[in-house]
């Protein structure tokens, strides 16, 4: 039982010193021109979203919408690739969750 607490402790040290690195990582995505843009960190934690205010018009709700969406999308893909670098790279070690078993 000890051993299992002991797996434990260890999974959830190693998942706050990843999710202490990805709080590091920052990505920038924008699409429509500049007009829609996102910061995102590593933990997909949004840390702004900017709209142009020439945007900013019921007639552009739809455009807005779907660049929201695209712009999340690219910074989420951003995100997986700088994820898969860094543990290429060993400087970030996910949980290996087998060991619960």
């Amino acid at each position: 039982m000890f051993q299992k607490l002991k797996q434990y402790k260890d999974l959830r040290n190693t998942a706050k010193k990843a999710q202490s690195v990805l709080e590091e990582v920052t990505v920038h995505a924008d699409t429509e021109g500049g007009k829609i843009a996102v910061v995102m960190d590593g933990n997909q934690k949004i840390l702004s979203l900017n709209i142009d205010s020439a945007l900013l018009a019921p007639e552009n709700k739809e455009k807005i919408e779907k660049g929201i969406k695209e712009v999340i999308a690219d910074a989420m893909k951003k995100l997986q690739r700088q994820m898969m670098m860094k543990m290429k790279a060993g400087e970030l070690e996910m949980p290996d969750m087998s060991k619960l078993s």
